[in-house]
């Protein structure tokens, strides 16, 4: 009989449930690969789309963007979020636009600034086929719904990081990249995909996350494509963010705070105990303007990665 959540976490320290949670299954296997399908040449970078797979018979998009001057060896950033062209502003065949996603395009906002720069579909995307359009919520309810049928004791939040680790992994693969800095950042959906990867990957030199709620009730964490009513099995044993902050070992990590993180996100931070170490390394910027971040706090999250990855 299989274990129910309540028992798979049960005697073990945060830290351990953590390992546990975020593990892939064992069952879910499959040989990884990568294959270039497409380059771009745009005005700002230049790019490239790959396929890649990330899961047993699935594939995710996977975009690279690079600087227009390429020399060997460059810092990277991974940049996990909805899908690829929400983070450079357009769409790649027909460059139409992407008004909603202005102003938070980080790739192209770094790729200016020297960084190659990667991202993938979210796991909403690529789990299991959908007749709803990649915008539509409720595609991510039947991503949850699926991923907690398949794998009782996974959850949406393991297969994100998982598949966000993929990028990681491309990237550490090109040779035009220094595998020794590498960042990642995100915005949102972005930001708990870039702070749990962030955390969990030691491939991860810094990690920027903008307003995606830090604390179990600041945001949306029960809902099905995250946790669910897991949350609640999580607080009951102690476990919070901040135990999954300590395990990145004190690296670099900066939170933008707008709405759903606050000065109560700075506390949870300070939670995290390897830290005190390197107090310099933990940093907040509450501009509490609102979800989406200006563009001068915007600038100070890549002011941030570059003091880190840059020499």
């Amino acid at each position: 009989m299989e274990l129910s959540f309540e028992e798979f976490i049960a005697g073990k320290t945060p830290l351990e449930i953590w390992q546990s949670v975020l593990q892939v299954p064992a069952a879910y296997s499959y040989k990884k690969s990568l294959s270039l399908i497409k380059k771009y040449s745009f005005e700002r970078f230049d790019a490239e789309l790959y396929l890649q797979n990330n899961g047993p018979d699935t594939v995710q998009r996977l975009l690279k963007v690079l600087p227009k001057k390429l020399s060997g060896g460059m810092p990277a950033v991974a940049v996990p979020f909805y899908f690829p062209e929400a983070m450079i502003g357009f769409e790649l065949d027909t460059l139409e636009p992407l008004p909603k996603y202005a102003g938070i395009t980080m790739m192209a906002d770094l790729a200016e600034r020297g960084f190659i720069c990667a991202s993938a579909d979210a796991s909403h995307l690529t789990y299991l086929k959908s007749n709803h359009d990649r915008g539509e919520y409720l595609r991510w309810g039947e991503f949850g719904k699926a991923i907690n049928q398949d794998y009782p004791l996974w959850c949406g939040m393991g297969k994100l990081t998982a598949d966000t680790r993929l990028v990681i992994d491309a990237l550490c693969a090109d040779d035009r990249v220094d595998s020794n800095n590498i960042a990642i950042a995100g915005h949102s959906l972005g930001g708990k995909m870039a702070f749990y990867a962030g955390c969990v990957d030691e491939r991860v030199r810094a990690i920027l996350a903008s307003d995606f709620g830090i604390g179990w009730e600041q945001t949306n964490w029960r809902d099905t494509w995250y946790w669910g009513d897991k949350v609640d099995k999580l607080i009951a044993v102690g476990v919070d963010h901040s135990q999954l902050l300590n395990s990145a070992g004190g690296k670099p990590f900066m939170l933008l705070a707008g709405q759903y993180d606050n000065a109560e996100s700075g506390e949870i931070m300070q939670q995290a105990e390897v830290y005190r170490q390197y107090p310099e390394h933990l940093q907040l910027i509450n501009h509490a303007t609102g979800h989406r971040p200006p563009q001068d706090v915007l600038a100070q999250g890549y002011d941030f990665l570059e003091k880190y990855l840059k020499h």
